[in-house]
């Protein structure tokens, strides 16, 4: 166990000092009880206290002090939690925005940069999952040790309109259901889902979640709302921002964020566009249907498969 603030570990100090005023006190008392000898009758009278029964008072004032210097020094302790049973989801923003160039060469690519640094800074024995978000999320990589699919997936992204940050989160924390039992998953529309048991006041699972955005969400659930959730199951979320105060001109984030992107560019935080392009339109494996396609975190013919539920 450690101290943050051993500092205050010197007021415990103060205790001795007063058990010895206590101890003056009572002895004073007694000095001067010779001076009322003719209430020896009525103190006869009266029930005869406890001996110890008069200190109790102060003994949990000590203790209760004590108890407050203590928490005042913070004492922190290390805990190993094995990475086997840890579940680390990436939600990434691919809005239009983080082609931004306020972070060169933008935001998109020091995101993805930061995204990879991370996977290979972890032992091979990490769960990494990938979510990614613009109108609504899409989880392109399940939670795997295996590091060249969890850096083909981040190098695989297009960009869309909108930012659904909510969605993002929730998402991730439906990923880490499927993995940990324990972890209640979200329910969605008439489904009836299972309700997650609120975790006790400081506790957490093993599983995190890593937001990485870089502005305001404008559709989807509300952000807030999707950290509650996590903050029931017991999941933690951390968040990296990219972008400054002043933000910066839209830029090319590269080929296939470019003349291949289903949608235009645009300007504004949280990915809401000025200036669209055309839709897409993607094809089943087999040909037997045709429909534009939304959001959606890979590229168009092999995003047909992604098809997933708008969340």
């Amino acid at each position: 166990m450690e101290w943050l603030w051993p500092g205050f570990l010197l007021l415990l100090g103060i205790i001795p000092l007063l058990m010895a005023v206590y101890i003056w006190i009572l002895r004073r008392r007694r000095r001067f009880a010779v001076r009322y000898s003719s209430l020896s009758l009525v103190r006869a009278a009266l029930p005869q206290p406890s001996r110890w029964r008069r200190h109790i008072p102060f003994g949990l004032f000590l203790v209760g002090l004590a108890s407050l210097v203590i928490a005042a020094s913070r004492p922190v302790a290390v805990m190993e939690i094995p990475t086997t049973k840890t579940v680390i989801m990436l939600a990434m923003d691919i809005s239009h925005s983080m082609c931004a160039t306020d972070i060169p060469p933008n935001r998109l690519r020091a995101a993805e940069q930061a995204a990879l640094s991370f996977i290979r800074s972890q032992s091979d024995k990490a769960q990494i999952g990938i979510v990614v978000f613009a109108g609504f999320a899409n989880l392109i990589q399940p939670p795997t040790e295996d590091q060249t699919l969890q850096e083909e997936a981040i190098t695989g992204l297009t960009t869309a309109r909108r930012t659904a940050v909510g969605s993002g989160l929730l998402q991730s924390l439906d990923a880490i259901a499927d993995v940990d039992d324990s972890v209640a998953p979200m329910s969605y529309g008439t489904e009836p889902g299972i309700e997650a048991a609120p975790m006790p006041d400081g506790g957490f699972v093993p599983h995190i979640i890593v937001l990485l955005t870089d502005g305001a969400s404008n559709t989807g659930p509300d952000p807030l709302d999707a950290a509650q959730q996590a903050a029931v199951r017991g999941v933690r979320v951390y968040t990296i921002g990219f972008g400054t105060a002043q933000g910066g001109p839209f830029g090319d984030c590269g080929r296939r964020f470019g003349q291949e992107s289903f949608f235009g560019g645009g300007w504004g935080s949280g990915g809401a566009g000025s200036r669209r392009g055309g839709r897409g339109r993607c094809a089943s494996p087999d040909r037997s249907f045709t429909r534009s396609w939304p959001a959606c975190g890979t590229r168009c013919p092999a995003r047909s498969s992604c098809a997933a539920r708008p969340r």
